[in-house]
């Protein structure tokens, strides 16, 4: 299978799209947001440092998002294709990426850019609930994406919480950021002829029907 890189600014649904995906397909699932969270969670270093920068909306160095990748796309489950969520975020980290696939021997595959609106973006980022105990994302304003009882993980059955960085002051910093620093790997990704670009849809069910299009093509 393709290896999957997902290009989107923050609340443009890359996590949601990815767990689908690695339902149809099993593929290996990174996220560099969840692989900073375990960090926090352990309270590790690398934790603290993440958790002050991300409060802030800032980015954490490129270094330690390198040695996190580097270590997680060379477990088993990533073995027979993986999708990157959230990563690069710059052009300096693709750049750092492809020379770490020559040194792992692994292919690039196709990069995934979801567009979606400034304004639809932050508006899913501060009704967006998450599980404390499985990760499981919800949305309080999504037909699709409420959980069935108000508050609570359909899973878990305990209650749901919102993420410290999806405060509106703090998502419109992440989204300019994200337009300042990410927005090249748009045209680097284009240039070398592995970009695909797909719609935000209000529906997730669009969005992955358009994904495989690309992935089956």
């Amino acid at each position: 299978m393709k290896n999957i890189i997902f290009l989107a600014p923050p609340a443009a649904g890359k996590g949601t799209l990815s767990e689908m995906l690695v339902e149809k397909y099993g593929y290996g699932h990174i996220s560099t947001g969840d692989l900073l969270r375990e960090e926090i969670k352990n309270k590790t270093e690398i934790g603290k440092q993440a958790e002050s920068l991300m409060k802030e909306g800032k980015f954490v160095s490129d270094e330690v998002i390198i040695e996190l990748i580097s270590n997680r796309i060379t477990k088993s489950d990533c073995e027979n294709g993986y999708i990157l969520d959230g990563f690069p975020r710059t052009l300096n980290q693709a750049l750092k990426y492809d020379e770490l696939l020559d040194r792992l021997g692994k292919e690039l595959g196709v990069v995934i850019y979801i567009n979606i609106d400034k304004e639809v973006a932050m508006k899913r980022a501060c009704s967006r609930i998450t599980c404390p105990k499985c990760g499981r994302i919800y949305n309080k304003y999504s037909n699709e994406m409420k959980p069935k009882k108000d508050g609570m993980c359909d899973d878990c059955n305990v209650p749901l919480t919102q993420r410290a960085d999806d405060s509106e002051e703090t998502f419109i910093k992440r989204f300019d950021e994200y337009v300042n620093k990410t927005m090249p790997l748009y045209d680097y990704y284009k240039n070398k002829g592995v970009l695909k670009v797909i719609e935000a849809h209000e529906s997730k069910f669009e969005t992955f029907n358009d994904a495989v299009k690309i992935i089956e093509d």
